[in-house]
Order: C-alpha cells, then structure tokens, then sequence
C-alpha cells in the first residue's frame, strides 16, 4: 500500500469519524431512555462472567471494562458503538486497498457499507452482538487477505485475533473463517498461505481468546443455544417439506433484504456497465465468490439438515458484509472507467449520512404527531426520580431486563434484579425497601403484581406479595396527555 493511497482513503476515514460522532451526538440527543440490546449491556454489567446465555459474550465484556473506567451512562453505550463501527470500517478500507488498485473503487467499496441497511440503520437502532460481528469479520478479513497477498507473521496474528473475537460475538461467526478456508484452499495459489506454518500462530491465539467461554459452554450448551435454535427451527409444526420451504424462502429474502440496495445502487451509479463488470473475473472475485457460495450451502445444510425454518437478514452480516468490495473487484476487473461512478456515488452517500440519523431521530420524535411510540419513547429516568421521592430503594426488582437496565443507567450503586434472568443472583435478603417495578402496556388488563414476580419473592426471599400500585408517567414527545403507565410496590417500605 502506498503513502499517496493512504493519504487518498484518509479523506474518506474522516468522513466517516464525522459521520460516526454525529450519530453519537444523535443518539444522545434522541432519547435517554435504552432499547433492549442497550437495556441490556447496562444490566448485565453488573457482573463479568464466562458466558451470559444465548449470546457470546464478547461485547458484554467489552462493554464491563469501559463501564468500569467511565461509569454507566448512555454516553459510554453509544461511543462504544460508533467507535467499533468506525475501526470495522477502517479496516474494511486498508483491505479494499489492499485488493483494489483503483482509488475511487477503493472508497466506493469501504463507503459502499453505508448502502446496506441491516449494517448502517439496523446497528445504530439497537443492534450490539451484530455489531460485534462486524467488528470482528473486518478484523479477520482484513488479517486473511494479508496473509495472501502479504503474509507475515502479523497478519496471521490479526487473523487469529479476528477468528477470537468473531467467536465471541456470536456463534454463527464461525461460518466465516470456515469458508475462507474452503475457498482459499480450492485455489492452488493460496494453498501455501494455507498450510504455512504460522497458521499454527492464527489457531492459538484463536483458542487462547475463546478459552475462557468455551470452559463455560461446555456446561451450558443447552443454555447457549436453545434460545437460537428455537428462533431458528419455529415452524408451526410445519411438515418437513413445509419446513424446508420456508427456510429456503427466508433465506433468499434475507438475501434480497440484505443485498437488494446496496445492488440498486450500484446499478444506479455504474449504469450498463456493472452488467458488464458482473462477467468480469479475477483471483480476488473467484475468491470471494467461493466463499459465499459456501456460506450459502453452509446455510441450505442447517435448513435441510438442521430443521431452520427462518432465517433472519442480520445472520448474514459475517458473509455478506463483503458484497460492496466483491462489486467493486468485478468492476476493476472488467476495467470500467470509474471517475464519474465516484461522482454520482457521492451524492448517495450524502443523503445516507444524513437521512439515517434523521430517519433514526425522528422514528421517536414523531410521536408527538403520529402517537405511535417506540421503547425509546417511555419515561424511565421519569418514574424512578418520581418513586424515588417515596424511599430510596436499597435494591430493585424488574420485571423483565429491558427495564432492569434502563432503571440501572439511573441508580447505578444499587443492585438491580430481573425475573427473566434468574442467573443473576446476589444476596439482598438484608437491602431494604426493595422496590419491585413491572410494565403495564397499553390496553393491559389488571394491575396486580404479576404472577412470576408474586412467586419470586416467596421462592427467593420467603416474602408474600405486597400491595401493588401503578404510576402514569408522560410519554416523552408526547402527544397530548397521552402516558405510560408502570406497576410498582414496596418491600418493606419504612
């Protein structure tokens, strides 16, 4: 890589950071309040732990240690974020560069992420595992393609770091490197990068980071995996030719969903000639098209082996994030002239950068027209400081870990239990009063105690349910009068 083509991309990774701190700034404009994944982060950093349940537990230990040195605060949640999107994006760059020896092809394959829509409006709205992901792939990818064209003993460092990482972000990681493997070996000229002998750093490191969870997963597969298999396998007792059927069809509008924009808008901005590109070959395409076609038969096995029956667009960010820089090789490769795609291409990315954080601003804010109204629109900080003029709570009871987390952000120095997560269990059989709060969506019958709350407090703390009252609280941007309303009750209330 030379000094002018980095001084070329240079422009484009501060667009990018200006892009990111915008949207940070956005989001912390937006909403105090957290959406699930957010929610959380924020719950379960009140412990470090080998494994967490269905997820890995990469961005949970990531998120743990900057709670720790910054404290816990939606600012530390969004920065994280961005800021691993900005290095995937980085990253994802020096490999374009790296393969691509057309600068503005360059620019058009790394700015080219923005036009997927699972990747630059789905993260940014609640997304954390993905994200982690992301992150990981564009390390191991950007470590892969170094080992062939530049081995050295760091990129196969980088690549096993890559490979740790992307198994702690989620499973289906996995799928990556294996077809990475698959295709680099079909290829005689990369077999030797394969079988060098420094691949053995690639798998130490790689085991040396996934050490930890894998002692745990050994004892709580079932644990790790249920919750995904049964995302995966749910078919309404469909037959098996049915199941097959709609794995098959939710994949190809995964695909469609995933990769439908990002082709129109290269079809928009190279015209006649990306249908031209599209015959065009090279080593760096044949490549890339191995390893997507063994990603999809990875995925046709667990649908006709493994009874998958949906499949969502986010589990193919770990393959498909590639599609941008796979459209700008074919493009290379067919030798179409470039300057005026780059010219019409920027404009797209203009109104993206724009049009997200708008998008993502006003899908809150606009219910105080519409009065339909998002989880980032309810009033937690509200009802805490309002019930904490009654007692301040020693300990907190939620009734699911969306709102365990959001009351966590405001009274970080008090434990906070959830009932849908038993596995966090600290002893506050002496923190009294014990505030329990639950949800009561609209139109919800009853304002009793729930059940499971009622039976966690005998089963745990020998304590009978205690009298329940309900709290209305404005909707933030609300229109008119309109509130939410939360389930609460003392233990032990002095």
């Amino acid at each position: 890589m030379t000094e002018t083509s980095l001084r070329h991309m240079r422009w484009i990774f501060l667009l990018l950071a200006a892009y990111f701190v915008l949207q940070v700034s956005v989001r912390l404009a937006t909403s105090h309040s957290l959406d699930l994944d957010e929610a959380e982060q924020v719950f379960r950093s009140q412990w470090l732990a080998a494994g967490y349940g269905p997820q890995p537990p990469f961005y949970n230990w990531l998120q743990y240690g900057v709670f720790q040195f910054a404290g816990v605060s939606l600012v530390a949640l969004s920065v994280v974020k961005n800021l691993l999107l900005f290095i995937s994006y980085l990253l994802y760059g020096l490999t374009a560069r790296l393969v691509l020896r057309d600068k503005a092809l360059a620019a058009i394959a790394t700015l080219g992420l923005l036009t997927i829509p699972q990747m630059v409006f789905e993260m940014q709205r609640d997304l954390t595992h993905t994200v982690a992901v992301f992150f990981s792939a564009s390390i191991f990818f950007y470590g892969f393609v170094r080992s062939l064209k530049q081995p050295s003993l760091a990129s196969y460092l980088i690549t096993g770091i890559g490979i740790g990482f992307g198994l702690l972000a989620k499973y289906n990681f996995a799928i990556l490197p294996a077809a990475a493997l698959i295709a680099a070996l079909a290829d005689a000229r990369w077999r030797a990068r394969i079988f060098d002998r420094r691949l053995a750093v690639t798998a130490v490191v790689a085991l040396i980071i996934t050490l930890p969870h894998l002692f745990w997963l050994k004892d709580n597969l079932d644990f790790a995996t249920a919750r995904t298999l049964e995302k995966m396998t749910a078919s309404d007792n469909a037959s098996y030719p049915m199941q097959v059927a709609m794995g098959v069809s939710s994949l190809v509008l995964a695909i469609l969903s995933f990769a439908g924009l990002t082709v129109a808008v290269f079809a928009a901005v190279f015209g006649r000639n990306l249908r031209l590109a599209l015959a065009a070959q090279s080593e760096w395409t044949r490549l890339l098209e191995r390893m997507m076609l063994v990603f999809v038969i990875g995925i046709l096995l667990l649908i006709v082996f493994g009874g998958a029956a949906g499949i969502k667009d986010r589990w193919l960010v770990p393959m498909l994030f590639i599609l941008p820089l796979y459209l700008c090789l074919k493009v290379e490769a067919a030798a179409v002239e470039t300057g005026q795609a780059f010219r019409r291409f920027m404009p797209v990315v203009a109104v993206i950068m724009i049009g997200v954080p708008v998008a993502l601003y006003g899908s809150v804010a606009s219910a105080r027209f519409s009065g339909h109204y998002e989880r980032l629109n309810r009033p937690y900080a509200e009802m805490l400081a309002t019930l904490r003029k009654q007692a301040e709570p020693a300990a907190i009871l939620a009734g699911d870990s969306l709102l365990a987390g959001n009351l966590r952000q405001d009274i970080p120095g008090v434990p906070v239990l959830s009932v849908d997560y038993p596995g966090f269990k600290p002893d506050i059989s002496g923190r009294r009063p014990l505030l329990l709060v639950w949800l009561v969506p609209p139109k919800a019958g009853g304002e009793a105690l729930p059940p499971a709350m009622a039976q966690w407090l005998q089963t745990v703390l020998g304590v009978t349910a205690p009298e329940a009252s309900v709290i209305d609280m404005p909707y933030l941007y609300r229109r008119g009068n309109d509130s939410y309303r939360f389930g609460y009750a003392w233990v032990d209330q002095q």
